[in-house]
């Protein structure tokens, strides 16, 4: 029975694409545009079948739709017939997408390894460095007393010792200390290396399952209202100008199986009546569309992320002074040189000396250039980052305003003033309010001119009485349709009863 079920499903998708070849073909031939008639008679198909397929061929070759002075609906395709889907340069780009995400996530693996052992490895090596002149000065200076052929103690060595008895011995990332049992307690729980990955690459999107939450509040729209939407309760809920939502709502009628449909006055209505043998019908009926969130730099504290950077800039500080000294000091091969040269500098050529044969290019390398760079980069990444986050957000902010606004505008055409589209939640707050308000008018006027009055006091007052009269016509188109012949009835035959 399964294998019979999936030969039956390998069928049926071969005879629809059969189907929709056949009308693609017959549309190429009608330049001028076609009606579902037009394609019937001319592919002698079923019209079920040309009312599903036609809007999957309008969404894949950008097409358009016409309303005649009779009410039918005409599609046309301007610019050819030249897949959105299928193309060579769509195939190339979609390989390239992939391949560059594949490459990006092994890269951000790599790059994230390197980060631990540099910001924490070059902290605990410079540590153990400067420790180990501060030590070997000591032992030095008191093996020598009187003699002037000892490395001069210099402040940069007092203030590492200040440094790590006063810095070392604190508890750190705000936990906090049992003073009874003298035991410190960490307030926090998230991972190490996840804090640090939360600075420099920041979380995932909140907002990556955002075209299914779009397509849930939407489908439970239009089971709530009879399966009809109209283009601007669309753009209520996707935030795009009338142009785009054309576009996309195609899309939407070819993956949920809608059709356009005509009301009295002339308004283009997207009915899904295939989405109305549901089981709820307690669904609410208004316009509740989705609100996409900001995206957050780090969920770290100002405190643990403040910790990170001093750790990076110490390593920064450490790198450019060996960096420094790798040029001034330079081959320290004499014993006035070595006087002459900072302690920590001298210290770790002399100890190199005895592992390696050219300590100073190692020092200049390994210790100065590599550590420079990555506290650069360690900074550079997040200010980046930051910027672009930045400039998201107010993407996000304009986007979510916009859905405000054309659901203000949707729920009430008339009267409408620029100071009445003023959201009070941060998420729909856009920077300029006065431009977003304007672009919002400038969006809406292309689906429905208003008329504009100025009043004593200056204001300027908007009233989109086109919105109005279709939404009169969207009411009654509604009510002439009859749930009962798409309702699931009642329970004929239960499974469980056979047990």
């Amino acid at each position: 029975m399964k294998n019979y079920n999936v030969f039956n499903k390998i069928i049926t998708s071969m005879k629809s694409g059969f189907q929709y070849k056949k009308i693609v073909n017959s549309l190429k031939r009608r330049r001028k545009g076609s009606t579902v008639s037009d394609i019937c008679a001319a592919t002698a198909l079923p019209l079920s079948a040309v009312r599903e397929l036609l809007p999957k061929a309008a969404d894949e070759y950008s097409g358009h739709l016409r309303v005649t002075e009779n009410g039918e609906i005409l599609y046309y395709f301007p610019n050819g017939f030249t897949s959105r889907y299928r193309s060579i340069s769509t195939r190339l780009k979609k390989i390239f997408e992939k391949t560059s995400y594949v490459i990006k996530k092994f890269l951000v693996y790599i790059f994230k390894f390197w980060i631990m052992i540099m910001l924490f490895g070059y902290f605990i090596i410079f540590i153990l460095l400067a420790l180990a002149t501060v030590f070997l000065q000591i032992a030095a200076r008191s093996n020598s007393k009187g003699r002037s052929g000892s490395v001069n103690f210099s402040a940069f060595n007092f203030l590492i010792r200040i440094w790590f008895y006063s810095e070392l011995t604190k508890p750190r990332y705000g936990g906090n200390l049992n003073r009874n049992s003298g035991s410190f307690k960490s307030n926090d729980k998230q991972p190490m290396h996840k804090a640090i990955f939360s600075f420099i690459f920041g979380e995932e999107d909140p907002n990556r399952d955002w075209e299914e939450q779009q397509n849930k509040a939407i489908i439970a729209y239009c089971q709530a209202n009879k399966g009809v939407i109209s283009l601007v309760e669309y753009m209520a809920f996707t935030g795009e100008n009338s142009p785009d939502a054309e576009k996309s709502i195609l899309y939407f009628c070819s993956k949920f199986e809608g059709s356009p449909e005509v009301t009295e006055n002339g308004t283009i209505v997207y009915y899904f009546e295939k989405l109305l043998t549901h089981t709820d019908r307690n669904k609410l009926k208004e316009l509740a569309a989705p609100v996409k969130r900001l995206k957050l730099f780090s969920v770290n504290s100002k405190k643990k992320n403040g910790w990170f950077i001093a750790v990076n800039a110490f390593n920064l500080i450490f790198g450019s002074y060996f960096l420094y000294q790798s040029f001034a000091a330079g081959h320290l091969i004499s014993e006035i040189q070595y006087q002459a040269a900072s302690a920590v500098y001298a210290y770790t050529h002399l100890f190199l000396q005895f592992v390696i044969y050219d300590p100073h290019t190692i020092i200049r390398i390994a210790l100065g250039i590599v550590p420079l760079v990555f506290s650069m980069f360690f900074w550079i990444i997040p200010a980046v980052r930051n910027n672009i986050l930045k400039k998201e957000n107010k993407k996000i902010k304009l986007s979510n305003f916009k859905r405000f606004s054309f659901n203000r505008i949707w729920s009430s055409p008339k009267n409408i003033e620029k100071s009445s589209l003023q959201p009070s939640a941060d998420e729909f707050k856009p920077g300029d309010i006065d431009a977003a308000a304007d672009r919002v008018i400038k969006d809406i006027s292309a689906v429905s001119n208003p008329e504009i009055e100025v009043t004593p006091d200056k204001k300027t007052i908007y009233s989109f009485y086109d919105l109005e009269r279709e939404k009169v016509a969207l009411e009654k188109y509604r009510s002439n349709i009859d749930l009962t012949k798409v309702n699931i009835g009642k329970t004929i035959f239960d499974t469980g009863e056979l047990t």
